[in-house]
């Protein structure tokens, strides 16, 4: 028996996080002694605030969190979700509808779990976040792209939802702020997408990491806060990942309706069981915490995207949309595509990945990794230092 043949064909047909793959390459290389620069991740750079690391510091000391606890999550932390939602989001709901998972990954991975039969079709707007094709067909059912570009701000409408609906549609992966391309959606559009998704009885799966990273004008609106009827039907994802600083707590939660709550815990219960009761009392911190630590970091998100945004702009060949929200990004390179860069003929935004990596130790994801060829990913969670520095060498050597 070969070694390909042992493995699973579901699992083997997995495509690894182009995200984590590209972060991992420039630590390697860094490691290694290259000058790198990396706009890959997907993380503040900030520090966890303090308030939250002594809540688990504290949290260590008591015997209660060195044992199992509900595998859905502590009672605690359901009620301190429950309080936050609506005190962010003005939306009610009870603990018995949250569901605390291992990250927003795990929240991803369960949602389609729990939601999806084979051969059911979910519909999902490109570009998208590289993880949620994989746990859709890990269900068995199929993925169904709506593409977008920067001359509609990123933003999928209600005639691309009718003209893909079939009758095996299932339910519509719907996220704002966006990652990768920073797009935020006004409420009018909300509103609208989700009546759509009530007159036709389509699941909305909608993915708030975000929520609190929104720059100038831009509001976020949660879809069953603008649409009560729709929230029936709607499961939320969330995490304090990137509000509090928090990526490696791995911390995520559901919001669902509590029939879909109860199976993604019972799910959970034969999967994972609990989450670290330490990260989850740092959590109970976070989310009942005050939000000061959080404006003081958006305020820094918000200066570096407006400087990031000028300097791309000012790039011939690059032409971006100005990021709404998240803290990324998504400038096209169409322009350069076909250009001879470095002795090489660039021919895909992965080769200018490739380059830029090579050439200048400038690490970014390819916009092939979100279901947009062309397009390529910069996050601005960095020091101001190294984006500036980042972003002259890639103009240095596109225009060299």
């Amino acid at each position: 028996m070969s070694k390909e043949s042992q493995i699973s064909k579901r699992v083997g047909a997995i495509a690894p996080s182009a995200t984590l793959a590209v972060t991992s390459k420039a630590k390697e290389l860094k490691a290694a002694g290259a000058p790198v620069i990396g706009f890959g991740a997907g993380e503040p750079d900030f520090p966890t605030p303090s308030y939250i690391v002594e809540a688990a510091i504290k949290a260590c000391s008591e015997p209660s969190n060195h044992r199992y606890s509900p595998a859905g999550g502590l009672p605690d932390l359901k009620e301190a979700i429950a309080e936050k939602t609506l005190r962010d989001s003005g939306l009610q709901i009870s603990p018995d509808q949250v569901v605390i998972t291992n990250g927003g990954k795990h929240a991803v991975y369960n949602c389609m779990q729990v939601l999806l039969d084979a051969g059911d079709e979910v519909l999902l707007p490109s570009p998208y976040w590289t993880t949620y094709p994989e746990p859709i067909a890990l269900a068995g059912a199929t993925t169904t792209v709506l593409p977008t570009s920067e001359e509609n701000g990123f933003r999928v409408s209600v005639d691309q939802l009718n003209a893909s609906l079939t009758e095996r549609t299932k339910a519509l992966v719907f996220v704002s702020p966006s990652n990768p391309t920073g797009a935020v959606y006004p409420r009018e559009e909300i509103k609208a997408i989700g009546e759509w998704a009530v007159e036709n009885n389509i699941w909305v799966i909608t993915d708030e990491i975000y929520e609190h990273l929104v720059y100038g004008a831009n509001t976020h609106h949660s879809l069953p806060q603008v649409v009560p009827q729709c929230a029936e039907q709607t499961v939320i994802l969330n995490g304090v990942a990137k509000t509090y600083a928090m990526t490696g707590w791995r911390v995520g939660w559901i919001i669902a309706p509590k029939d879909i709550a109860k199976a993604s815990a019972t799910l959970q219960s034969h999967q994972t069981s609990n989450v670290a009761n330490i990260s989850q009392r740092a959590a109970i911190a976070a989310v009942s915490g005050p939000l000061d630590p959080v404006e003081e970091m958006r305020e820094a998100f918000d200066r570096r995207r407006q400087l990031m945004f000028s300097m791309l702009d000012q790039i011939d060949g690059v032409s971006l949309m100005e990021p709404q929200g998240a803290f990324y990004a998504f400038p096209n390179f169409e322009g350069i595509i076909g250009s001879e860069i470095a002795g090489e003929t660039v021919q895909s935004t992965a080769d200018l990945a490739q380059i830029f990596l090579e050439e200048i130790h400038v690490a970014l994801v390819p916009g092939e990794a979100f279901g947009a060829p062309g397009y390529a990913r910069l996050s601005f969670a960095l020091s101001d230092e190294d984006l500036i520095e980042g972003i002259e060498r890639i103009g240095s050597l596109l225009s060299g």
